[in-house]
């Protein structure tokens, strides 16, 4: 399937200069999602994950068919401030500014495989700081799929040494 077909451009969003990856005219496409969704459900089948975590929103979109495919959990990643009981949270850089991100302390188990998910991978910055927070609650991270990877920006250097997957790939 041509996902890219699929994929609008949006310039100048959310600053000048960035090329904004819009995947909601993907997502309306109901066989355009559901081959993303069953894409990445292959993927993941194999390699013996106990949790797919969603980061917010468009992970959420992707990440929670995607375990329910499997059978495993869910686990959110929210952004600041927006999980209800006892969290751990981590603050990074984005291409465009500075976020933070948060997981419930009790989401997993010490051990436990959880596989990242996510619409796009950028510069790596987000991605990277949800291993390190998963990590650092003793979660083991499998790896982290998307639909778009911007190669580019060299997002997948930032995460070298653990399993990357992406349906579509922009060069430019």
């Amino acid at each position: 399937m041509d996902l890219k077909s699929k994929i609008r451009n949006i310039p100048d969003f959310p600053v000048k200069g960035i090329q904004f990856k819009d995947i909601t005219t993907l997502l309306k496409d109901k066989d355009a999602y559901k081959y993303c969704i069953d894409q990445i459900t292959e993927h993941c089948k194999s390699l013996k994950i106990d949790y797919v975590a969603g980061i917010e929103a468009r992970g959420f979109v992707i990440g929670a068919p995607v375990a329910y495919n499997l059978n495993v959990g869910f686990l959110l990643v929210r952004k600041k401030d927006r999980l209800p009981a006892e969290v751990e949270r981590i603050s990074y850089q984005l291409e465009y500014g500075e976020n933070i991100l948060e997981i419930h302390r009790d989401s997993f188990q010490e051990g436990d495989r959880i596989m990242v998910i996510d619409d796009l991978l950028a510069t790596g910055g987000t991605t990277l700081a949800v291993f390190k927070l998963i990590e650092k609650l003793g979660g083991k991270i499998v790896g982290a799929d998307f639909i778009v990877e911007l190669e580019m920006l060299k997002g997948n250097e930032k995460l070298k040494g653990y399993e990357i997957f992406s349906l579509v790939k922009y060069n430019r």
